[in-house]
């Protein structure tokens, strides 16, 4: 299938090798023997912020209190209620956002004020379903974190709750929107690493923190902690303050290293790619350093079979996520192509082509000229050229990006990055590596019609 327009392929390459062509005679660019490099910044135009819009944060932990701040650098956004299952968190919210915010211990109280408009909802994984529902059906726009659900089952309720009420819903996998997510979506399109076959991800970290051992408040008890309410729609069990406080540890509450790490690499693939998602997950791993009486691994591998669709040819995808990194490596994505590969973080693409641009354009054989490296038959071993787009340096990032998105669309109806069909869709395979892991079986799964394949 040929998923690369003919057209669109050659004006990438007439753009390439005009650049290259430029990298000869040192415009914005520099060269090495035998090999080019380019750099192009990559800019945003910021929106234009219209209707003031009231918002009310549900989860007010690590997570939800970086997407408060987030959401605050967006003009015209207030924030006016905080709901969080523990008083301590309560208390600092005044602290950093100001002494007459609405403060409860009851989402339905948010939802029941007419002065909020959207509600960002970071709770642990197990009521993002139950929540989200509820505020669309309450009226309210909802930006609900990653993984939009905690259970395979759940995706189809919060779809059909945003079809029917018509509310904005937003998941929170933050650089979907961001520059860089941007940009090789583009390049993927104009054919810059022709057909897609493989592509990988990863995910590396080595703290106390970043393998989710929060810090546990000295005075973490019934009285500060809403247990009862925690626990209402999962297993029963005697107040834990460990399992309050480090939930992403548990099954009951959490989605282990998947939901909460694969799903972004999931969602910007998708996103580039304009892709479904897998249809075959197979997912192995196990308990190798944190042994803190966790229930999910540290170490976690998952490879996903992509069928052939409308959007691309067929292709593979390779996942790892590490907690025992004692270097603690980088995050990225990577797609390779038939032509080159591309390196996507939120803020920048590298890419790299490893075939030679073979171009009869007058202007780059005549640049080539006056560099001194005319053009001829003659075939001569060449480095990879390579390709910078990054973001300026005041970019305000992914996350910012992200909410900008959801707030437009509140105000103008707009079309958003990342609703629940998408949200789902990201969600799935991530969900599946933990049952074929737990299962120690491949999944398989209808990315279109989402659902689960009989074997």
């Amino acid at each position: 299938m040929k998923n690369i327009s003919e057209s669109s392929r050659r004006n990438f390459i007439k753009k390439m090798a005009a650049a290259s062509a430029a990298v000869a005679v040192g415009t914005n660019m520099f060269a090495a023997e035998n090999k080019a490099v380019y750099f192009e910044k990559l800019t945003r135009t910021p929106g234009s912020p219209n209707d003031k819009i009231n918002l009310a944060l549900i989860g007010a932990g690590g997570m939800g209190t970086q997407d408060v701040i987030t959401a605050l650098k967006v003009p015209n956004v207030k924030l006016v209620a905080v709901c969080d299952l523990y008083k301590g968190r309560l208390k600092d919210a005044t602290t950093k956002w100001g002494a007459d915010l609405f403060l409860t211990r009851s989402y339905r109280e948010i939802l029941s004020r007419k002065d909020v408009d959207a509600v960002i909802i970071a709770t642990p994984d197990h009521w993002h379903q139950q929540i989200s529902i509820d505020a669309m059906r309450a009226g309210k726009h909802v930006y609900c974190e990653k993984p939009m659900v905690h259970a395979i089952t759940e995706g189809p309720a919060v779809i059909k709750a945003q079809t029917e009420t018509g509310k904005i819903f937003q998941v929170g996998s933050q650089g979907v929107s961001s520059l860089g997510n941007e940009k090789a979506r583009q390049l993927l399109k104009d054919g810059a690493i022709g057909q897609l076959n493989y592509a990988e991800g990863f995910w590396a970290r080595h703290s106390p923190t970043g393998a989710w051992q929060y810090p546990i408040p000295a005075d973490a008890s019934l009285d500060t902690v809403d247990w009862e309410t925690f626990i209402s729609n999962t297993t029963k069990r005697s107040f834990d303050a460990t399992r309050f406080f480090r939930w992403r540890n548990y099954r009951d509450y959490g989605t282990g290293m998947a939901g909460d790490l694969f799903v972004h690499l999931f969602s910007s693939l998708h996103f580039i790619t304009n892709s479904f998602g897998p249809n075959k997950i197979y997912a192995a791993g196990g308990l190798r350093y944190w042994k803190d009486g966790r229930e999910v691994p540290d170490v976690l591998l998952g490879t996903f079979d992509y069928p052939q669709s409308a959007a691309h040819a067929p292709f593979n995808l390779s996942l790892r996520c590490n907690f025992v990194d004692g270097t603690s490596g980088t995050t990225y994505l990577k797609l390779v192509g038939s032509e080159g590969s591309m390196d996507v973080t939120w803020d920048s693409v590298t890419l790299k082509r490893n075939k030679t641009i073979e171009s009869d354009d007058p202007f780059y054989i005549e640049q080539m000229k006056k560099a001194g490296t005319p053009v001829s038959d003659r075939k001569r071993i060449l480095a990879p050229e390579e390709y910078t787009f990054a973001a300026e340096k005041d970019y305000l990032g992914g996350p910012y990006d992200h909410f900008v998105n959801f707030f437009n669309a509140i105000r103008n109806g707009g079309k958003i990055t990342e609703d629940a069909v998408f949200g789902y869709r990201a969600a799935a395979p991530a969900l599946l590596c933990n049952d074929s892991y737990n299962q120690d079986t491949a999944i398989l799964w209808n990315p279109e019609n989402m659902q689960l394949v009989k074997k």
